[in-house]
């Protein structure tokens, strides 16, 4: 198994600690309901503007992960699609559905905790947010947190796969 790529160079700023904290309460809250935890808040001018947690047990969404619900609630609250001045904090590696999202959205950074070595299009895999190609780059951090982050991941994983089988949902069966 290869390890994650190292962070950028770029530096992180003050904030981006307590507002991946913030995005690891909502991490929390996905563990508690039995959601993959995975959390993420939307800052703009230093004002949380979005929130998510994944949803997609939940909403039967496919669609409903932590920053595509933060992302619509940011929207939502700014009235405009186009999130320039945005900053994304999310716990995990954004997967390619939600990287590009961040690229369609034009966020400009985006910051995550864990890297995800089997599905993170954000350094992993790919690296869709910095893609030359694309019509918007995002300023990338990652790894901020990571062992607090990955940590939720871990002990979420570890009860699910201690629990019996005849309490797991009809669909993981």
């Amino acid at each position: 198994m290869t390890s994650p790529p190292p962070a950028p160079p770029a530096t992180t700023t003050p904030d981006d600690e307590r507002f991946l904290r913030e995005a690891l309460l909502l991490a929390d809250e996905a563990a508690a309901v039995g959601e993959v935890p995975v959390g993420c808040v939307v800052v703009v001018d230093g004002a949380v503007v979005g929130r998510g947690r994944n949803r997609r047990e939940q909403d039967r969404d496919p669609l409903a992960h932590a920053e595509v619900l933060a992302l619509r609630a940011a929207s939502s609250a700014l009235g405009r699609w186009r999130l320039a001045g945005a900053t994304l904090y999310v716990t995990l590696e954004p997967c390619f559905m939600c990287a590009g999202a961040l690229v369609n959205a034009r966020v400009d950074r985006v910051v995550f905790g864990a890297f995800d070595p089997k599905a993170g299009a954000v350094g992993s895999l790919a690296d869709v947010c910095r893609d030359a190609r694309l019509n918007h780059r995002l300023v990338v951090h990652g790894g901020v947190l990571a062992e607090e982050c990955g940590d939720v991941l871990r002990r979420f994983f570890r009860a699910r796969r201690e629990r019996p089988k005849a309490a797991t949902l009809p669909e993981e069966r």
